[in-house]
């Protein structure tokens, strides 16, 4: 009987081979980047803060550089020399504008602070003669318990006080960065650019300006809306007759940063107000506000924003409302200008670059 001896065969041995070193390589491959995007999503999640702010400063610089390149162009003013003008300009018109309208606004903040909780309460003892709100009525506190339980007033004043001063802080940090950004972007960009492989830079350094330029339409566009916003809801809140106009007014330029979100909340406060005055003051304070976000939203910013990008509507409220639970107020004031920036890099780097699209 005769045994037959199986003989391997090298070729397919080797075959063999390399493809367990292409199974590992791809393996190890997919490990690396998904480890990667997860030290970045633990490192975006833990530094959001500082990374908001750091954004934020890059929008100051580039609103400077923008109204500089616009000024140097019209004057032929170098662009340093332009620099300087246009922050003494802002600092002259902020500071001004403030020491004008400190006293007023100092005693109708004051004023509205006081108003404002006496207003729901008195909403709630209107809303009380309704069956229909019983129970949801009797499931909040009332505003004394809202005001004073469980809270002293040294920890309330405390609090605040940490709260200002964060805010304070987070202010000048953003100002720094803005200032030393604008008086060299080239400096921040090119070292930027320097982490990118040398056949990539002109379609990075392309990108970057595209991603500079629709950020600075926009904050060009949304300070002029802004502006418009507070003084025709000044003038109409005192044609109505509603007090603390000037306050009012400012609020709702403030939230008007914020679109689709912040004029809803605007208007909170002057319904309010209005409630505790009469039922006809609540329908006229409606329909103004109503009347100028129609206005803003249908004529003025189209008119201003047309060569900015423009956002769809559901994705900014979404990418809104994200931000907002995750990072905090912060993210819900920045969240239109970064999701603006990721639309920019989408079209730029994946639609056009990966899919050859336009």
């Amino acid at each position: 009987m005769s045994t037959v001896k199986a003989k391997t065969n090298p070729v397919s041995a080797h075959s063999g081979e390399l493809n367990r070193q292409n199974f590992s390589h791809r393996v190890a491959i997919v490990v690396g980047v998904v480890t990667a995007v997860g030290l970045a999503l633990i490192f975006v999640y833990y530094l959001a803060d500082v990374l908001l702010i750091a954004f934020a400063g890059l929008l100051l610089a580039i609103f400077l550089r923008g109204l500089t390149n616009y000024f140097s162009h019209l004057t032929g003013i170098p662009a340093g020399w332009s620099l300087a003008i246009v922050g003494v300009a802002l600092l002259v018109l902020v500071g001004g504008g403030g020491w004008l309208l400190a006293p007023d606004l100092t005693s109708q903040l004051a004023q509205l602070s006081m108003s404002l909780p006496e207003s729901i309460e008195q909403l709630r003892q209107r809303l009380q003669q309704y069956s229909w709100s019983e129970q949801f009525l009797s499931e909040l506190p009332s505003m004394q318990n809202a005001l004073f339980s469980r809270l002293d007033i040294l920890s309330r004043a405390t609090g605040l006080v940490s709260r200002t001063l964060g805010l304070l802080t987070n202010l000048a940090l953003i100002l720094f960065i803005g200032i030393y950004v604008a008086v060299n972007p080239t400096l921040y960009k090119e070292g930027l650019l320097k982490l990118i492989p040398a056949d990539k830079r002109p379609r990075a350094r392309e990108v970057l300006h595209d991603v500079g330029h629709t950020l600075e339409r926009w904050l060009i566009g949304r300070s002029l809306s802004m502006l418009v916003i507070g003084v025709l809801t000044t003038i109409g809140l005192q044609l109505i007759g509603l007090p603390l106009a000037l306050t009012l007014g400012l609020l709702a330029a403030i939230l008007s940063f914020i679109p689709y979100i912040g004029p809803i909340l605007s208007v909170i406060p002057p319904a309010l107000l209005a409630f505790s005055e009469s039922s006809a003051a609540v329908i006229y304070v409606g329909l103004l506000y109503l009347a100028i976000q129609l206005f803003e939203s249908y004529l003025l910013t189209p008119l201003i924003q047309k060569r900015a990008v423009n956002l769809p509507p559901a994705l900014t409220i979404t990418w809104q409302v994200a931000l907002s639970v995750l990072v905090g107020f912060t993210g819900l004031v920045l969240a239109t200008p970064l999701v603006a920036t990721i639309f920019v890099l989408v079209k730029r780097l994946y639609i056009e670059d990966v899919l050859h699209d336009r």
